[in-house]
Protein backbone atom coordinates (compact mmCIF):
# COMPACT_ATOMS: atom_id res chain seq x y z
CA UNK A 1 0.00 0.00 0.00
CA UNK A 2 1.21 3.62 -0.79
CA UNK A 3 1.37 5.88 2.05
CA UNK A 4 3.29 8.75 0.31
CA UNK A 5 -0.34 10.68 -0.08
CA UNK A 6 -1.06 10.58 3.60
CA UNK A 7 2.54 11.04 4.64
CA UNK A 8 2.54 14.39 2.98
CA UNK A 9 -1.80 15.70 3.90
CA UNK A 10 0.04 17.57 6.97
CA UNK A 11 2.89 19.17 4.78
CA UNK A 12 -0.18 20.21 1.98
CA UNK A 13 -2.24 21.26 4.41
CA UNK A 14 0.32 23.41 6.30
CA UNK A 15 1.08 25.38 2.70
CA UNK A 16 -2.85 26.01 2.21
CA UNK A 17 -3.05 27.66 5.52
CA UNK A 18 -0.06 29.97 4.95
CA UNK A 19 -1.61 31.15 1.73
CA UNK A 20 -4.72 32.28 4.00
CA UNK A 21 -2.73 35.06 6.12
CA UNK A 22 -4.63 38.00 6.75
CA UNK A 23 -4.42 40.88 9.71
CA UNK A 24 -5.59 41.08 12.84
CA UNK A 25 -9.37 42.56 12.93
CA UNK A 26 -7.83 46.02 14.19
CA UNK A 27 -5.55 46.64 11.32
CA UNK A 28 -7.95 45.73 8.50
CA UNK A 29 -8.76 48.21 6.47
CA UNK A 30 -7.59 50.53 2.84
CA UNK A 31 -5.09 52.57 3.87
CA UNK A 32 -2.76 55.10 1.43
CA UNK A 33 -0.15 53.54 -0.14
CA UNK A 34 2.96 55.90 1.34
CA UNK A 35 5.60 55.57 3.67
CA UNK A 36 6.86 57.78 6.70
CA UNK A 37 9.82 58.72 4.57
CA UNK A 38 8.10 59.92 1.45
CA UNK A 39 5.21 61.80 3.53
CA UNK A 40 7.93 63.37 5.16
CA UNK A 41 10.06 64.89 1.98
CA UNK A 42 6.05 65.63 0.68
CA UNK A 43 4.89 67.10 3.79
CA UNK A 44 1.23 65.58 2.82
CA UNK A 45 -1.14 65.16 5.56
CA UNK A 46 -4.63 63.87 5.84
CA UNK A 47 -3.65 60.90 4.45
CA UNK A 48 -5.06 57.45 6.87
CA UNK A 49 -2.44 55.46 6.95
CA UNK A 50 -1.05 51.71 8.41
CA UNK A 51 2.53 51.60 9.68
CA UNK A 52 4.84 49.49 11.53
CA UNK A 53 8.27 49.61 12.99
CA UNK A 54 10.53 49.47 15.88
CA UNK A 55 9.61 51.41 18.86
CA UNK A 56 12.59 53.43 20.02
CA UNK A 57 10.41 55.28 22.99
CA UNK A 58 7.09 55.69 24.30
CA UNK A 59 6.54 59.45 25.89
CA UNK A 60 3.24 58.98 28.36
CA UNK A 61 2.16 62.62 28.76
CA UNK A 62 -0.86 63.76 30.79
CA UNK A 63 -4.01 62.69 28.29
CA UNK A 64 -1.96 60.52 25.69
CA UNK A 65 1.27 58.35 25.15
CA UNK A 66 3.63 59.16 21.84
CA UNK A 67 5.51 56.68 20.37
CA UNK A 68 8.81 57.15 18.24
CA UNK A 69 8.81 54.49 15.93
CA UNK A 70 11.39 53.77 13.20
CA UNK A 71 8.97 52.58 10.37
CA UNK A 72 9.55 49.43 8.07
CA UNK A 73 7.11 48.16 5.37
CA UNK A 74 4.75 45.80 6.58
CA UNK A 75 3.68 42.01 5.33
CA UNK A 76 -0.16 41.32 4.18
CA UNK A 77 -0.72 40.32 7.66
CA UNK A 78 0.62 43.90 8.96
CA UNK A 79 3.58 43.10 10.88
CA UNK A 80 6.05 44.86 10.58
CA UNK A 81 8.78 42.79 8.33
CA UNK A 82 12.38 41.89 9.54
CA UNK A 83 14.98 43.71 7.94
CA UNK A 84 17.62 46.29 8.32
CA UNK A 85 16.43 49.32 6.63
CA UNK A 86 14.21 51.94 7.71
CA UNK A 87 11.37 53.94 5.66
CA UNK A 88 11.47 56.74 7.92
CA UNK A 89 11.01 57.50 11.28
CA UNK A 90 7.43 58.88 13.02
CA UNK A 91 5.68 59.88 16.05
CA UNK A 92 2.42 58.01 16.65
CA UNK A 93 -0.21 59.45 19.57
CA UNK A 94 -2.90 57.56 20.85
CA UNK A 95 -5.36 58.75 24.21
CA UNK A 96 -4.57 56.98 27.10
CA UNK A 97 -1.46 55.26 29.08
CA UNK A 98 0.93 52.64 27.25
CA UNK A 99 3.46 51.68 29.49
CA UNK A 100 7.05 51.76 28.56
CA UNK A 101 7.75 48.73 30.54
CA UNK A 102 5.43 46.92 27.86
CA UNK A 103 6.43 48.97 25.03
CA UNK A 104 9.70 48.94 24.87
CA UNK A 105 12.51 50.27 23.31
CA UNK A 106 13.11 47.76 20.06
CA UNK A 107 9.44 46.10 19.86
CA UNK A 108 7.79 45.66 16.81
CA UNK A 109 3.86 47.85 16.47
CA UNK A 110 2.14 48.33 13.97
CA UNK A 111 -0.30 51.56 14.50
CA UNK A 112 -3.22 52.91 11.83
CA UNK A 113 -4.46 56.34 11.69
CA UNK A 114 -4.01 59.76 10.23
CA UNK A 115 -1.25 61.93 9.46
CA UNK A 116 -1.97 65.22 11.47
CA UNK A 117 1.04 67.19 10.79
CA UNK A 118 4.88 67.65 11.34
CA UNK A 119 7.60 67.56 14.66
CA UNK A 120 11.06 68.47 14.26
CA UNK A 121 13.72 66.56 16.60
CA UNK A 122 17.11 65.40 16.86
CA UNK A 123 18.57 62.02 16.16
CA UNK A 124 22.00 62.47 17.38
CA UNK A 125 22.72 65.69 15.75
CA UNK A 126 20.34 65.57 13.27
CA UNK A 127 17.41 67.64 12.68
CA UNK A 128 14.54 65.41 12.12
CA UNK A 129 11.33 65.94 10.62
CA UNK A 130 9.10 63.10 11.95
CA UNK A 131 5.35 62.72 10.67
CA UNK A 132 2.79 62.77 12.76
CA UNK A 133 0.02 60.06 13.18
CA UNK A 134 -3.35 60.37 15.14
CA UNK A 135 -3.74 56.72 15.75
CA UNK A 136 -6.51 54.95 16.08
CA UNK A 137 -4.72 51.60 17.04
CA UNK A 138 -1.70 50.16 18.33
CA UNK A 139 -1.34 46.81 17.86
CA UNK A 140 2.03 45.53 19.87
CA UNK A 141 2.80 42.27 18.31
CA UNK A 142 4.33 39.32 20.12
CA UNK A 143 8.14 38.74 20.38
CA UNK A 144 9.99 36.89 17.78
CA UNK A 145 11.51 33.74 18.98
CA UNK A 146 14.38 32.15 17.14
CA UNK A 147 13.90 28.68 17.28
CA UNK A 148 16.40 25.94 15.37
CA UNK A 149 14.98 24.10 12.99
CA UNK A 150 16.03 20.26 12.20
CA UNK A 151 15.44 18.52 9.25
CA UNK A 152 15.89 14.73 8.82
CA UNK A 153 15.88 13.27 5.69
CA UNK A 154 14.62 9.64 5.06
CA UNK A 155 14.51 8.54 1.81
CA UNK A 156 11.86 8.11 -0.31
CA UNK A 157 10.53 5.32 -0.37
CA UNK A 158 10.51 5.31 3.84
Amino acid sequence: MNRLPTRLLPLFAALALAGCVSAPKALQGAYAPVQPGQVARSGATGDLVRWGGRIVRVDPLAAQSCFEIVGVRVGADGRPLARDQSDGRFIACRAGFYDPEVFQAGREVTITGRVTGFESRKVGEYDYRYPSVDADVIYLWPERKDVDVIVERHPFWW
